[in-house]
């Protein structure tokens, strides 16, 4: 019995083909049940090598079996025919795969690549809790759904992490993953632990993201790893990313393992963080007998040395926001002195020219 006749016995209607393999293949299809379509994995196992059928299979099916999370893609069904295939009915990605995504639209800004970094990390952060590691991270295994939300897919190489009777980990050996996306102690050869590794895929996506392009160059391996080992990360200059997101990226591919975050630091990293909302501000401007003597005289000194429009970052003004008739919101921002007599403040990237109320150095 082919395909199309066995899904249709169990309430599917076989669609287009979305991949295919050797031993294995993904098609869409329809479910009479869920009343939507769904993607559907067939693998012929008379065609699998033994060791994915004795290794990598059964860890797929068990892990798939367990996890449930709102950014992992949903299984539905699996099962098994006599003639040795199973079938794995799992949610379908219909926005396509990440990959596909920045290929066709480019680089995605900070603000949307936060959004779906977190869904991300949150779907690891599930996953390393349950001590479940994925150890095949990347753009093409991160499908989009309707919304374009995140949706982490092909556990193929997942396993569980098993621990020695100290409870450390013990180290993997398996090479896994696709090369670009690999820590540079797997493609070393050297034992890996498996979480540490899937950090570094993490940092590999959320540079795509941002420069949507690939931070490393693995048409050379022996030249790559090079590079990675030296901790060099080049961002593309005709990206404008800001100093909090590089950061991340560069903790994230630290050759070093021990120096490398942990999924709950890349949570706590500042980047992650959901930036603060504006505040309204007053829209009359601040007159010049409104700023202290302090401040004048740093305008003064500024404007005798003909540097006007510098930063000073070490310099932290509290402004008083009126809000209404009462309310008072102090916060930090940092002062830029700007030529005749303006100024302006910047705060969290966003700049206001003669903001509110009264200066406070």
């Amino acid at each position: 019995m082919d395909d199309a006749a066995i899904l249709k016995k169990r309430g599917y209607v076989l669609g287009i083909n979305l991949g295919e393999g050797s031993y294995a293949k993904v098609k869409s299809a329809y479910s009479d049940r869920l009343k939507f379509n769904v993607a559907v994995k067939i693998i012929n196992k008379k065609k699998a090598p033994r060791d994915f059928l004795e290794r990598f299979l059964p860890r797929e099916i068990e892990i798939l079996a367990k996890v449930n999370h709102r950014a992992i893609v949903k299984t539905y069904e699996i099962f098994e025919t006599s003639d040795g295939k199973v079938y794995i009915v799992m949610e379908l990605g219909v926005q396509g795969d990440l990959l596909e995504f920045i290929k066709s639209r480019g680089a995605i800004s900070e603000d949307v690549a936060r959004k779906m970094f977190h869904q991300l990390s949150s779907a690891i952060k599930y996953c390393h809790d349950l001590d479940v590691v994925h150890r095949d991270l990347k753009c093409e295994n991160l499908l989009l759904d309707k919304d374009f939300n995140i949706k982490l897919s092909d556990f193929g190489f997942s396993r569980r992490l098993t621990r020695d009777e100290n409870g450390k980990p013990i180290l993997s050996k398996t090479f896994c993953g696709s090369a670009a996306y690999a820590a540079p102690e797997v493609l070393q050869g050297i034992p890996y632990e498996p979480k540490v590794y899937d950090i570094w895929s993490l940092g590999v996506i959320l540079f795509i993201m941002v420069c949507g392009s690939m931070p490393y160059d693995d048409s050379n391996i022996g030249k790559m790893l090079k590079i990675q080992k030296e901790h060099r990360v080049h961002f593309p200059k005709s990206k404008s990313l800001t100093v909090e997101c590089k950061d991340l990226i560069y903790r994230m591919l630290q050759p070093d393992v021990a120096r490398r975050l942990h999924i709950e630091e890349v949570f706590n990293h500042m980047w992650m963080q959901t930036p603060k909302p504006r505040v309204p501000l007053a829209t009359s401007p601040v007159k010049e007998g409104e700023c202290s003597q302090n401040l004048r005289e740093l305008k003064s000194d500024m404007k005798s040395r003909g540097k006007y429009w510098q930063l000073y970052h070490s310099v932290n003004v509290k402004v008083i926001y009126h809000l209404g008739e009462e309310s008072k919101v102090w916060v930090d921002h940092h002062l830029i002195l700007v030529k005749d007599g303006e100024w302006k403040l910047s705060h969290e990237g966003t700049e206001f020219t003669q903001g509110p109320g009264n200066l406070q150095l």
